[in-house]
């Protein structure tokens, strides 16, 4: 008996009923490997996660909707829905490609393990649930579980990383397909974590360009060399120099100045321990720029090290990220908030004044009213 057959229902006029529970439980595992913290942002509070299915059975499952409802609600509409178009574009399989089912669905295969990169954005009048629950629809099926907590992380309202204005958040917080921190997973002592998950890339613009003039000279780039600021009160846990800045490149013409591995990936780095086990990160410093080494206080908003194009970095920027680990690539992300900020939308609008949030992906930042200047 296939899955369609072991779950489907029939009414008494033997016309099919929706999708309910049978007694033979899909062999479908359902997990979300570490539980969202909600942050706002643009005017709505957004939810970030990974849901890990994993096909026990022997026969492929045909995925067509997932549905998270309020699992202290369950009588409740969903929260949010995701249907066949959607989810072709929030699947990623592991070690293999998710492959097209019956019409209006997608198929993971037996033995397969697909990743559902879950972004919920809610109404900031809209009350969170403080407990999620997943239906996950197959062909005449439904599986439910994943009871996972809304409210799994305290954040830390920030001081900016950085002064000025024209800041953009290059691949910041969004769940786009080709955002490298948000589907950059790692495995690391046995274990899939993403400590990128709300990682931004921070350029500075003119005209719409981060530079002007020779695109090989790391000085022509607006962001290069300029400030960065402790976010916290804090201790230094790791202060790493040495390493030289990159000739700027994109693609085939990039030639790093040292060997990409674990150890120069982030190049010169400052690692800053907020306090409550998370630790803020800044990456690809300036050499020789760092006026800070391990075991130093620090007072927030106090110059730590200037940009660079250090390790795996293309151009200058600032790669700056929260994580539950003081070693690097090992924790999981999590999602913070910056004290005052104005910012353009990504979508494009006027430049507001943001309070308590964190800007998303593309946003224009402009962080010159918070330094007073």
């Amino acid at each position: 008996m296939d899955e369609s057959q072991a779950w489907a229902g029939l009414r008494s006029d033997n016309e099919p009923s929706a999708p309910r529970l049978a007694p033979f439980p899909l062999q479908l595992e359902m997990r979300v490997p570490f539980d969202p913290a909600a942050f706002a942002s643009e005017g709505r509070n957004h939810l970030m996660y990974e849901l890990h299915l994993t096909n026990f059975g022997t026969a492929p499952l045909n995925l067509s909707r997932i549905e998270v409802v309020d699992a202290d609600a369950r009588a409740a509409q969903p929260i949010a829905t995701f249907e066949q178009e959607q989810l072709e574009t929030m699947l990623q399989p592991v070690g293999g490609s998710t492959g097209a089912g019956p019409k209006g669905t997608l198929a993971i295969a037996n033995g397969q393990t697909a990743i559902v990169f879950m972004c919920i954005a809610l109404d900031r009048g809209s009350p969170i649930p403080n407990r999620l629950l997943h239906h996950v629809m197959t062909t005449g099926s439904m599986a439910e579980g994943a009871v996972i907590s809304s409210r799994h992380t305290a954040l830390h309202v920030l001081w900016p990383p950085l002064e000025g204005t024209n800041w953009v958040a290059d691949d910041g917080p969004s769940n786009d397909q080709d955002n490298h921190h948000r589907r950059g997973i790692l495995v690391l002592d046995g274990r899939a974590v993403i400590s990128r998950r709300y990682a931004t890339d921070w350029v500075q613009i003119k005209d719409g360009a981060t530079f002007s003039g020779d695109s090989r000279d790391v000085r022509s780039y607006f962001a290069y060399g300029k400030p960065v600021l402790a976010v916290a009160d804090g201790r230094v846990v790791t202060a790493r120099d040495g390493l030289p800045d990159n000739v700027p490149g994109h693609g085939e013409s990039f030639h790093p100045s040292v060997p990409i591995t674990m150890e120069t990936v982030a190049g010169n780095t400052i690692t800053l321990d907020l306090g409550s086990g998370q630790f803020a990160y800044y990456m690809h410093l300036q050499s020789g720029s760092l006026g800070v080494k391990a075991g130093d206080r620090v007072r927030r908003g106090q110059v730590l090290a200037r940009i660079g194009s250090t390790g795996d970095a293309r151009e200058p920027h600032l790669h700056f990220e929260v994580t539950t680990s003081s070693k690097l690539g090992f924790g999981e992300g999590v999602p913070y908030l910056i004290d005052r900020y104005r910012c353009k939308r990504a979508s494009g609008g006027p430049i507001e004044l943001r309070v308590h949030e964190l800007p998303l992906d593309h946003s224009v930042v402009d962080f010159a009213e918070v330094h007073g200047k």
